[in-house]
């Protein structure tokens, strides 16, 4: 389901590529045809940004008709239809490349964070997006990660405190930045969820004494470039009290270690900030060539 930021940047987006209107289609194309289209997979992944492409088609032309052939987060190969559409071939014709800009962009993160999905089967281990988004397309990725199996971190800087090295070290110690936290919520503050990063098991430590003196639940704490013996280890010391999270320059190929050493959660920011898009293509007919 799309929020109204989201609608909103639909509308952003139609209003840059359509512009005063498709003067290529209104000069090329009979106003009054009307012919299908299909959108198919020009390779295998995970589709996703269907429900996005049906609302861009609608707010070009209502009377197109819009079948989507399969669900998203379903597998595709390649040459299988995954959307038909039928009305006004200028209407399609407008609405095919901000569609398909969507879709290949979050089936793109879907189609990777399934993949990493695949490499921690078997482990306890689930997958975290980031805030390295596309600025404007955070809610458009994040869908994509939910689809390909991942879990949300935090939208925002506004519904979660995540403490990290900065915050630290302005602050002046460990103990002083949860202390903050702390007065923060005491001062009347609504209360989100309080994630700590620590650089070594000595903050981890420090993060949780200052915790407990403090009387501050935690989320979780991340442990930040931590290597899977260090994470491992963590989570031996930690034993059960809090969920552990594991982030810093991790991917598909040390991912599996990652899950083995038993943490709780991987944070990546290649779900999003550096992913391929998904080979998706427009045609008049339900096959490639």
């Amino acid at each position: 389901m799309m929020d109204q930021h989201m609608l909103r940047m639909l509308d952003w987006a139609l209003e840059e590529d359509l512009g005063r209107g498709d003067c290529t289609s209104n000069s090329s194309v009979p106003a009054t045809l009307s012919h299908e289209g299909f959108i198919l997979a020009k390779e295998a992944g995970v589709v996703a940004g269907i429900e996005v492409a049906r609302e861009v088609f609608k707010r070009v032309d209502p009377e197109v008709v819009f079948e989507a052939k399969v669900a998203d987060g379903a597998a595709v190969e390649v040459g299988d239809v995954v959307i038909r559409i039928q009305g006004n071939a200028r209407s399609i014709l407008g609405s095919e490349r901000l569609a398909l800009n969507f879709m290949q962009r979050m089936s793109g993160v879907a189609t990777t964070t399934r993949q990493a999905m695949a490499v921690l089967a078997g482990t306890p281990t689930r997958v975290l997006d980031t805030r390295k988004t596309t600025p404007g397309l955070r809610a458009f990725e994040k869908w994509g990660v939910r689809l390909g199996g991942g879990v949300n971190h935090r939208m925002g800087l506004y519904d979660m405190i995540l403490i990290k090295d900065n915050h630290v070290d302005y602050a002046g110690s460990m103990a002083a930045a949860l202390a903050g936290v702390q007065a923060y919520f005491e001062g009347g503050e609504p209360r989100v969820p309080v994630v700590v990063e620590v650089r070594s098991m000595f903050e981890l430590n420090e993060a949780l004494a200052a915790c407990e003196a403090e009387g501050l639940k935690l989320e979780r704490l991340l442990l930040d470039n931590f290597s899977p013996a260090q994470v491992k280890e963590a989570v031996a010391h930690v034993a059960g009290r809090l969920p552990l999270e594991a982030s810093g320059g991790i991917d598909l190929s040390n991912l599996r270690a990652y899950g083995e050493a038993g943490v709780d959660f991987v944070s990546m920011g290649a779900l999003t900030h550096s992913v391929k898009s998904l080979d998706l293509s427009l045609k008049t007919q339900p096959t490639l060539g």
